[in-house]
């Protein structure tokens, strides 16, 4: 196949309101361009939505009827991210017809990894036939169903990008590894032939923007500067670093809420925001302990990378040299939508998404809904 303009979406689970839209010339194999990158705001109105929506979702908890806010939330995120694609395919000079296909990722309100008897359980709002009504772009969507329901993690999905990525500078040698710090932080290592490995290091910035918000100083340790003014309370790290996820065995996932800011309950705003960021890079560490080959470099993507706090005690507590995205030629914040571009070229042509090494899929497997 020729490699086709595909455009991602992308809103985490950090809820930090905007739309991550991004253009990729792609065979779903290989990265022939980028295209245009923009962050597209939800109004307020969506985001006070999406809110409560993940309120009621671990409410919910998989029990019973969706709750009524679903639908709501669904249908208007949807609308909101179809018109940020069209503005961006406009502003980049394209028509609807130069457009391949869109990856709607979705907003994830709630997931739950597989446990030994059980199979996962995982939701993400998003109305791929209403999309493409809306653009009259195919669209490929719910990425993560089909591996939940086969056995799998449904998470994480970026290891194929991630490998792309890798090849295009020629990191194909295991000692580089790419580390996305979203919500939750997840790894991916690959040797440069057969082996491709990618799961949940552990939180990222949710804990942290949780604990910020709920003091009423903003949405984020903004340039990390609590953190960087706080001493860490190293005895309640070191207990918090014997969690059993952070040995476990991959593949795993995590949701978002797995973590929360009450591990900081009790400190001080500068010892909590420092003990959270300590926390998330010390649970790297030990991520990076449980790969067959331990990296010498991680390519940082994700928000997480503008917190000089997270960047520092990457060397520090995770041992390891730690660069931005930016510093190898990447778009650090596109990554995630460029990703979903990439995996609907897959879906597009029936390639796997994910594998026994990435979610724990019993074999290699395709995934998504497409709407054309």
């Amino acid at each position: 196949m020729e490699p086709i303009w595909s455009i991602g979406l992308m809103t985490g689970t950090v809820l930090d309101g905007n739309i991550d839209v991004a253009l990729l010339r792609t065979d779903g194999e290989r990265i022939e361009r980028f295209g245009a990158y923009t962050l597209a705001p939800y109004p307020q109105d969506i985001r006070d939505l999406l809110e409560e929506t993940l309120a009621q979702a671990r409410v919910w908890n998989f029990e019973g009827p969706e709750p009524a806010i679903f639908a709501a939330a669904e249908a208007a995120l949807t609308t909101a991210q179809s018109a940020a694609v069209l503005d961006l395919v406009s502003q980049a000079g394209l028509t609807p017809a130069d457009i391949g296909i869109i990856g709607f990722h979705g907003q994830s309100v709630l997931h739950r990894a597989p446990q030994p008897g059980r199979i996962g359980a995982t939701r993400q709002l998003g109305d791929g036939a209403l999309m493409h009504r809306l653009t009259g772009i195919r669209t490929a969507y719910d990425f993560r169903s089909a591996d939940v329901r086969a056995g799998g993690q449904g998470a994480p999905l970026a290891a194929l990008y991630h490998q792309a990525l890798l090849r295009m500078i020629g990191a194909t040698d295991g000692k580089t590894a790419v580390l996305n710090l979203g919500g939750v932080a997840n790894v991916t290592w690959w040797d440069g032939k057969d082996s491709l490995i990618a799961f949940d290091t552990g939180p990222a910035n949710a804990p942290i923007n949780d604990f910020i918000k709920a003091h009423g100083l903003g949405e984020m340790d903004r340039d990390g500067t609590l953190a960087l003014r706080g001493t860490v309370d190293e005895a309640r790290l070191a207990r918090l670093l014997t969690h059993p996820y952070l040995s476990a065995p991959f593949p795993k996932s995590l949701d978002r809420f797995d973590f929360l800011a009450s591990m900081a309950d009790g400190l001080d705003v500068e010892t909590g925001a420092a003990t959270l960021t300590a926390f998330t890079t010390g649970a790297v560490g030990k991520a990076l302990d449980l790969l067959p080959q331990r990296p010498e470099r991680l390519i940082v993507c994700g928000g997480g990378r503008h917190n000089p706090a997270i960047m520092a005690m990457l060397g520090a507590r995770a041992g390891i040299e730690a660069v931005p995205a930016e510093a190898v030629g990447w778009r650090g914040d596109a990554i995630e939508a460029e990703c979903f571009a990439f995996l609907a070229v897959r879906v597009l042509r029936g390639l796997p998404i994910s594998f026994p090494t990435t979610t724990g899929a019993p074999h290699p497997l395709t995934g998504g809904q497409l709407a054309a």
